[in-house]
């Protein structure tokens, strides 16, 4: 048992030398989708303003405005490594935000596959009258299109647009806030070395 214990410690030690690679990839994976988010809200502002009115959330071409800048330069400064844990805090919200407002009252999915529903998933009723939608949209474009053709590049679906996307980010955004940007690969890491010299 000592020797199996003296291995995994082992493996251990070697495995920590890697650990800026999962923060590194969190921030990789993250940055541009907050960059393209921001850029489209920024771009649309007047139409985010309007779609942000209808949620009810106040003050709708402040906060839209808000959401896009937090979003935009959130992303620039996850992919730089630059203060990654105080950015990860107004992203979390922002996430938040979208979750209660936009999402919520589709449930955790955001495409309605019955085989893969989790438990915790509360509009199991979504998910069956999607799969209603979209097997009569399928008989329609099988009679009337040309379904092979527009499902070459992918199966047709119907959008539930549950929390599930908003709930991964923010689980993302959490790990970063306790984990910071990393070893190696931040401007935060760097940053930290020369300060404490």
């Amino acid at each position: 048992m000592s020797t199996l214990n003296n291995h995994y410690q082992t493996a251990v030690t070697h495995l920590s030398k890697g650990d800026f690679i999962a923060p590194l990839l969190l921030r990789i994976y993250l940055a541009p989708i907050f960059i393209m988010a921001g850029q489209s809200k920024l771009n649309n502002i007047e139409n985010v303003g309007y779609w942000f009115a209808s949620l009810n959330i106040p003050f709708p071409e402040l906060m839209a405005w808000v959401a896009g800048f937090t979003e935009l330069g959130g992303g620039v400064l996850l992919l730089l490594g630059l203060s990654v844990r105080i950015v990860t805090i107004p992203l979390m919200f922002t996430m938040l935000v979208a979750a209660v407002t936009a999402h919520w009252s589709f449930g955790w999915h955001v495409l309605p596959e019955a085989e893969l529903t989790v438990p915790w998933e509360w509009r199991n009723d979504l998910i069956e009258s999607a799969l209603v939608r979209k097997q009569a949209a399928v008989s329609i474009l099988n009679e009337h299109g040309n379904y092979n053709w527009l499902t070459e590049a992918g199966n047709f679906t119907v959008l539930k647009n549950g929390i599930e996307f908003a709930a991964t980010y923010f689980i993302m955004l959490l790990a970063l806030l306790f984990s910071g940007a990393g070893r190696y690969c931040s401007i935060d890491y760097w940053l930290t070395r020369c300060i404490s010299k």
